[in-house]
């Protein structure tokens, strides 16, 4: 074979695996956000949980302060009960 078809047969087969490879990253990626979108929504209660131990954290961390927290909390959880 002639050096020239070799390097042809060379670039295109790694020009398709690249392909594949990127198709089948886009098809992981869409899997993953279709399962985000329609899995279930956490419950109220957990969904609050989540955030006091969030914030109770960041507090432990010195980032925010208990008052800070309290505000933010009380904010969050009208929200989320809203929602409710």
């Amino acid at each position: 074979m002639h050096r020239k078809a070799i390097r042809y047969v060379t670039r295109s087969t790694a020009a398709a695996a690249g392909s594949i490879a990127s198709a089948a990253t886009s098809v992981a990626a869409a899997a993953l956000a279709a399962s985000i979108i329609f899995s279930p929504a956490a419950e109220a209660s957990s969904r609050l949980d989540g955030v006091h131990a969030d914030l109770a954290r960041a507090v432990q961390l010195n980032q925010i302060t208990e008052e800070q927290a309290a505000k933010f909390e009380s904010k969050i959880a009208g929200r989320i009960l809203g929602e409710a």
